[in-house]
């Protein structure tokens, strides 16, 4: 099977690697030095450094190489590229069977990924989300790892997990694409905290009380859009949150070291050189939760760390001084 996968950083680069052993792969980037690298080092050395490209990997910036003839799309893209992707399918090479691996909220219109893919291809557009816990370097270099695939599609998750699951990595069909999406995105916002909170040496008990009351607001807010509640205890929500809030190749992660250490937001986010989405869904949370009516006390303090300027030990202050209440 002819594979297109579009975006060509880490996780892009290593869901290509993750599918060359068992079918034709083709890696698309919009920069055509990028790909002149990837054919020159057959390495991604800005994202995935020591990870070899296999001679089966094609590697293209032309557009409509990578779309036509591939029986199924991969976006990997940043959020903020999705809609231009997914519009530029529908003119290239309509009604393929389309999946992506971006998680967020879009910026401007708090949308999340499958409601922009339907708004581009249509309800009853062939697609679905790929999310749950995975760094891209253990994906890479054929570490063990599940995640979910879920649509609201009947029988395209069951159909495609067929297709695409192999012993390294392994899928699980869902039909809650809000509540697996919404565990993808708002999982960011707990790694940056989570960060901050180890950053400033709180210890273990604070990092795992975080994690816990982080899942419930993750929830309160995945059931206020319309997902469902057993969702954020499985691979999408507990998962994803748990790997992502105590793994060191987090991004969102070290950003929030990286607060802790004083540094500025523009400053880590220069030194990165990744996206962190954590940091532009912490301002649409914020905006959903007030809208919804939803309580997120962990996501305000982070919103209010990044995007007002306050300090970090004071807001962890004023999260400490919350008045209790029952569990």
């Amino acid at each position: 099977m002819r594979i297109a996968v579009f975006g060509a950083g880490a996780w892009g680069t290593a869901l290509a690697l993750a599918y060359c052993p068992d079918h034709e792969v083709t890696l698309w980037s919009w920069r055509d030095d990028e790909i002149a690298e990837l054919r020159r080092d057959r390495e991604n050395r800005r994202y995935l450094p020591g990870v070899e490209l296999p001679p089966s990997l094609s590697l293209t910036a032309d557009f409509d190489e990578a779309a036509e003839d591939a029986a199924l799309h991969l976006i990997v893209t940043p959020l903020s590229g999705l809609r231009a992707t997914v519009r530029r399918l529908k003119q290239v090479a309509p009604g393929i069977p389309t999946l992506w691996a971006c998680k967020g909220f879009e910026a401007e219109s708090a949308r999340l990924p499958h409601e922009i893919v339907h708004e581009e291809l249509g309800t009853d557009a062939p697609c679905g989300a790929l999310t749950g816990p995975s760094f891209a370097a253990e994906v890479a270099r054929h570490m063990p790892t599940a995640i979910t695939l879920a649509s609201s599609l009947e029988g395209f998750a069951e159909h495609w997990i067929q297709q695409l699951h192999r012993p390294t990595l392994r899928l699980y069909a869902n039909n809650d694409v809000v509540g697996a999406e919404v565990g993808g995105a708002v999982k960011n916002v707990m790694a940056i905290a989570a960060g901050i909170s180890d950053g400033m040496g709180f210890g273990l008990n604070a990092r795992a009380a975080l994690i816990t009351r982080g899942l419930a607001e993750m929830s309160r807010l995945g059931v206020a859009l319309g997902g469902r509640q057993e969702t954020f205890m499985g691979l999408a929500g507990m998962g994803d949150l748990i790997l992502t809030c105590t793994g060191d190749l987090s991004r969102n992660r070290r950003v929030g070291l990286a607060l802790a250490d004083g540094k500025t937001l523009d400053q880590i986010l220069a030194e990165l050189g990744h996206v962190a989405e954590g940091v532009s869904t912490a301002r649409v949370v914020g905006r959903l939760a007030s809208r919804h009516d939803v309580e997120m006390p962990i996501c305000e303090a982070v919103h209010a760390i990044l995007h007002e300027g306050s300090d970090a030990r004071s807001a962890v202050a004023d999260l400490l001084a919350r008045d209790p209440r029952p569990e």
